[in-house]
């Protein structure tokens, strides 16, 4: 083995880890190392950025499709799938991410390698990569991992040899599907069941049990309702096996039925990639889904290595990995290290309709012996869901009856992602909602006004002041 390379500083992965470098260390010689073609992690390339591009193009197209209700008559005549991959990836995705990697290479940043081969350790705090093909070792006196994560396969879809996409690929198809199956019935194959079905494409989606099953059992038996009519739907059904000719890619389902479609998309969730990366080499140690083990801190079990995103969190959503990133970045700067921001996590669902929670779900709630008051706001019972027309969304908010303090929020529909911003800010501030509700001016007739007439309906031991 040739003599390896040192860096002060290695961080793998183009992701948020991507985002270490700062003026704090443009004094440190840093190698930062990614292996896929498109830089810029999951989240630019094939997660949040372009997934809501398409999703902005599926809610014009049903809106269009679905505006008799206002009075007017509009109609979806069909989408112009080169043009929206243009606009998404040729247009803005790939031109970020290739500015990206040039600003890296670039003389912008004297004191940054980036390899772009895999990364594996072979020894303490030491790794092998490439750059262009060229075997490389390197050594890092610190060392970030923010390795990602990948598409979780079912091995029967493997052991078929069916072809199938995952969110990697499935956005930059050269022509829209007729028939898509989706396996799966989580956040992504729902993002994705929405877009193709507001697009055009007949959309059958394959689960073995309901949709979106984390969320609260409200908000979950209404999408579920919602969904059903809008999709073919096979729930409470596995694959037995797989195959594929001419006609498309071939499901038989375990009660025997088959569904053929042009396309095969699976959304069986996300697995860590710590299991790609030999950590026994180094020392690290991870959980058995793969996740690498970190204290409060984001240290691993070797000192001097630390992690983030979804290589090692809990949650595997990209304002988590950014402020991990954040925490992270402090504590190799300071001595008073912080805590990974881990609290009041919040997520949305660019579904159709739109969903956001933050928080507890009542019955969590409930489990953790809180007494609880609970209070379901429609939106159809506010002056703008009345210009909507709207009959089916709801917020739901979760509280504690003897402190007035927000426990949970759940909405679903129109700007649910935008609206659950406020209870996230209450939520992390532990604000009392009785001081919420009246203590502040609610824009009349801003759909808001479905937050505040469901903190007006909880019940506490107390009045407002």
């Amino acid at each position: 083995m040739t003599n390896p390379t040192h860096y002060d500083v290695i961080i793998i992965g183009s992701g948020s880890g991507n985002s270490l470098p700062g003026p704090e260390f443009d004094d440190k010689s840093i190698a930062l190392i990614e292996e896929n073609p498109q830089f810029g992690g999951t989240c630019l390339n094939a997660g949040c950025i372009p997934t809501k591009m398409y999703v902005v193009a599926a809610d014009t197209a049903a809106s269009a499709a679905n505006s008799e209700r206002l009075g007017i008559h509009t109609t979806f005549e069909g989408a112009d799938w080169p043009a929206i991959v243009d606009r998404v990836f040729g247009h803005r995705v790939d031109v970020i991410s290739r500015s990206g990697e040039e600003y890296r290479r670039g003389e912008e940043c004297p004191n940054i390698t980036l390899y772009n081969g895999h990364a594996e350790f072979i020894g303490p705090k030491t790794l092998t990569t490439s750059i262009d093909g060229e075997p490389a070792t390197i050594t890092g006196d610190t060392i970030l991992i923010a390795a990602g994560s990948r598409p979780f396969i079912p091995q029967v879809i493997l052991d078929s040899g069916v072809p199938f996409h995952t969110n990697e690929d499935i956005m930059r198809l050269p022509e829209q599907p007729k028939t898509l199956t989706i396996l799966g019935g989580g956040y992504i194959a729902m993002e994705f069941a929405h877009v193709f079905q507001s697009l055009g494409t007949h959309v059958r989606i394959v689960n073995r049990s309901p949709f979106m099953r984390h969320l609260d059992k409200d908000i979950h038996d209404r999408f579920n309702a919602l969904a059903a009519p809008r999709y073919e739907t096979h729930v409470g059904r596995t694959v037995a096996s797989a195959s594929h000719d001419d006609s498309g890619v071939t499901l038989t389902l375990d009660d025997g039925s088959t569904l053929t479609s042009d396309a095969l998309l699976v959304a069986t969730g996300r697995v860590a990639n710590g299991d790609r990366l030999n950590l026994d080499a180094t020392g690290i140690e991870m959980h058995d889904d793969h996740r690498i083990k970190v204290d409060e801190y984001g240290r691993t079990t070797c000192e001097g290595v630390w992690a983030i995103g979804d290589v090692s969190s809990p949650h595997m959503l990209k304002h988590v990995a950014n402020a991990e990133l954040r925490a992270v970045r402090h504590n190799l700067l300071n001595d008073d290290l912080v805590k990974l921001p881990h609290d009041h996590v919040p997520s949305a669902v660019f579904t159709y309709p739109q969903i956001a929670s933050v928080g507890l779900t009542e019955q969590q709630a409930r489990d953790e012996g809180y007494e609880v008051t609970t209070k379901i706001q429609s939106y159809g019972d506010v002056a703008y869901g009345w210009a909507l027309e709207d009959s089916t969304s709801a917020v739901k908010l979760i509280a504690d009856k003897k402190t007035a303090k927000l426990l949970g929020a759940h909405y679903m529909g129109p700007q649910a992602a935008t609206l659950i911003q406020q209870m996230i800010t209450v939520i992390s501030f532990g604000l009392d909602l009785r001081d919420v509700a009246r203590r502040e001016y609610w824009i009349h007739p801003a759909l808001a006004e479905v937050t505040e007439n469901a903190i007006l309906g909880l019940d506490f031991e107390f009045p407002p002041v």
